[in-house]
């Protein structure tokens, strides 16, 4: 595949070593000269000092030809218009690094379809999704990955006393956000269907947006008590606002620990529920005084990687229950196996490895995509949907699927939601699936 890279900051410079290394022929172009010097020496590409905005750098690089053109820059503006004039110029697929929400704020004007980009993506915001993960909900199934958390996928017991005992799932008008897809019942998985009928003790596993499934967890467990949850993020940075977001429910207590007064004031403005602390978390005497070893979570996502270490390290220390780390440059690569196993932090996440690696899922020229395992056989897959598929322009409802195979989510190219009977499907569309492993190549027939 033909990639075209704009920037050789961290995010751009790791994209280019790591798609090189997965065989794309990859272009990249930097303004710094002194940066493509040294680029020049150890990349496996073609370094190419000039202006990735500029509409003649682009006709140079036979832009036109590219498979895929990724604008990495620092700037949010010169991704976007490098992305615009690349799609412009007849690249295939185009994808915008972005930080200020502006851009991802809809309600005046789409400006992913207005600038004709093909995907914008926030490093930061990828992070604070594998952050989330954990502090949301402990028992979830590895694949909330799919649509950037839009769609998670979280496991629910029916519990004594459950009214939904005895009845089946077709009568049960669950919320249309929501999708039951299996069902755990005395160690034998089934895949849900409209005719199961749910028993004490089944644990079944729903995809839905998160804040819909936690509404429902009463249905199958009446005395299910809502656990508050306290978090304490040190630093006001991008992936601390992205994690808020992500953090709205009144059953998570989110205090924030910022230096900066003027970031304090703004944090305090744009999310009145949370706690704002003007102060250093590398204070151990701050630490101890907000009583960090009560708190369920400690994330540090500060631009200062030495920083985040230290203070994750106090907080283990001081005794909170999970500690999480961001770090953002890559001269700790090596180092994060050994920052999770031998000093407690449960999760690290890399703001240039996680772009990565989604751009490494969302450039792959596979058709399908393996998300997690079921153990009795089957498997939930993730399926892309071409032009030159037999589904396209069809409903859902018009696609018979084998029974035991369950469409659970679909992904357009703005959104994600649980499927619709008369949501159409769309070239370009992926769609998640259920499958047992008998039945998965007459689903694909389906789809492909």
């Amino acid at each position: 595949m033909k990639i075209i890279i704009i920037g050789a900051g961290e995010v751009g410079h790791n994209l280019c070593t790591t798609l090189s290394a997965a065989g794309h022929n990859v272009t990249l172009i930097e303004q710094s000269e002194q940066r493509c010097e040294k680029l020049d020496e150890e990349q496996n590409a073609r370094i190419i000092t000039g202006n990735g905005s500029s509409a003649r750098q682009l006709v140079d690089v036979d832009v036109a030809t590219c498979d895929a053109f990724l604008a990495m820059t620092s700037d949010d503006r010169t991704n976007v218009i490098s992305c615009s004039l690349a799609k412009g110029l007849g690249a295939k697929n185009t994808i915008a690094r972005i930080h200020d929400e502006t851009y991802s704020d809809n309600s005046v004007i789409n400006y992913q379809l207005h600038f004709g980009i093909d995907l914008l993506v926030n490093p930061e915001a990828i992070c604070a999704v594998e952050l989330a993960k954990a502090i949301r909900n402990a028992g979830r199934v590895a694949v909330e990955n799919f649509a950037r958390g839009q769609i998670e996928v979280q496991q629910q017991r029916v519990a004594k006393g459950s009214r939904v005992i005895g009845r089946q799932l077709k009568d049960l008008k669950l919320d249309p956000r929501v999708r039951i897809g299996y069902i755990l019942r005395e160690g034998v998985t089934e895949v849900a269907s409209a005719d199961s009928e749910l028993k004490e003790g089944d644990v079944l596993t729903l995809f839905g947006h998160p804040d819909t499934l936690f509404t429902l967890r009463e249905r199958f467990d009446p005395k299910h008590k809502i656990e508050i949850s306290r978090v304490v993020l040190f630093g006001g940075s991008e992936t601390a606002i992205s994690l808020i977001r992500l953090l709205t429910n009144p059953r998570f207590k989110v205090r924030v620990i910022e230096k900066d007064k003027a970031k304090c004031r703004s944090l305090a403005e744009r999310f009145p529920n949370i706690t704002v602390i003007n102060g250093d978390a590398t204070s151990l005497r701050l630490l101890e005084e907000e009583q960090i070893g009560s708190a369920d979570y400690f994330v540090a996502c500060t631009k200062d990687d030495e920083e985040n270490i230290l203070t994750c390290l106090q907080a283990a220390k001081l005794g909170a229950d999970h500690v999480q780390l961001v770090i953002n440059k890559g001269d700790y690569d090596q180092l994060l196996g050994i920052l999770k196993t031998m000093l407690g932090i449960e999760v690290v996440v890399s703001p240039r490895q996680a772009t990565a690696d989604f751009m490494l899922r969302n450039l792959s020229s596979d058709a399908t995509a393996n998300l997690a395992e079921i153990p009795s056989g089957g498997r939930i897959i993730e399926v892309r949907i071409k032009h030159s598929s037999p589904c396209v322009g069809r409903k859902i409802k018009e696609i018979q699927l084998p029974r035991g195979s369950l469409f659970v989510a679909l992904l357009h190219k703005f959104k994600a939601k649980v499927p619709a009977a008369d949501d159409v499907i769309l070239a370009g569309d992926r769609i998640v699936l259920i499958v047992n492993e008998d039945q998965e190549k007459a689903v694909l027939e389906r789809l492909i």
